[in-house]
């Protein structure tokens, strides 16, 4: 079985690619304009804008995912296991109360 490649080439008319280079021979005000040292440092400026956004949009998603992860591994099993012991104290107080005993100090204590 024969394998056929095909490649598409686009490029510009050569209208398009005529009127482009006169008007940077003829020095047109777009192309005096583009090659101006002020857009230049605008350009270079919005560049080093750009990447210092990325560097800091990445590092603070780091930071996000440790927080996260930390927050789910220690601080949400305490969560629970305090809950655990207050319904557990709430339990106590409640059988003690139905048995009309006085409540243990532990219980009451806290």
């Amino acid at each position: 079985m024969e394998r056929f490649t095909v490649r598409l080439c686009f490029s510009a008319p050569q209208s398009i690619k005529s009127s482009a280079r006169m008007s940077s021979e003829e020095g047109g005000v777009l192309a005096r304009f583009s090659q101006s040292p002020i857009v230049y440092k605008g350009k270079k400026a919005a560049s080093d804008s750009t990447f210092v956004a990325k560097k800091l949009l990445k590092s603070t998603g780091k930071a996000a995912w440790i927080l996260g992860t930390t927050f789910l591994v220690l601080v949400v099993p305490l969560i629970i296991e305090m809950d655990r012991e207050q319904q557990f104290n709430e339990l106590e107080l409640q059988q003690a109360s139905l048995l009309g005993t006085p409540p243990p100090p532990s219980a009451a204590a806290r």
